[in-house]
């Protein structure tokens, strides 16, 4: 249970699987940078009970207004999550290297 006035953070499958994909990809080469890129999301991840509101607005022409945020972690990934109330839903992990216009097709 968490403590008043922290959220509880969600992270979803997707999302889960998307780091899971970088980090292998990732320890291929180097598997140190791997195990810092998923401890790098926990810590983000976590960030998020305390004040999530501090993230900026993903804003992409073709996402609904103000519903989802971003938080940039280990330099070129961002979390994509909503705040619902007092829960934080992380719905993706992006490599901002990729291209990432597929995201805003699902929302169509």
């Amino acid at each position: 249970m968490n403590p008043p006035n922290k959220y509880n953070v969600i992270v979803s499958e997707t999302a889960t699987k998307m780091l899971l994909e970088h980090a292998a990809f990732l320890a291929a080469v180097n598997p140190k940078a791997a195990e810092k890129l998923t401890v790098a999301f926990e810590t983000a991840a976590e960030s998020l009970e305390e004040t999530p509101q501090r993230c900026p607005w993903l804003k992409r022409d073709e996402l609904p207004t103000k519903k989802y945020k971003f938080l940039l972690f280990e330099k070129r990934y961002m979390l994509i999550f909503q705040i619902c109330d007092m829960n934080i839903y992380v719905d993706y992990a992006l490599d901002c290297r990729q291209d990432y216009n597929w995201l805003t097709s699902s929302f169509q």
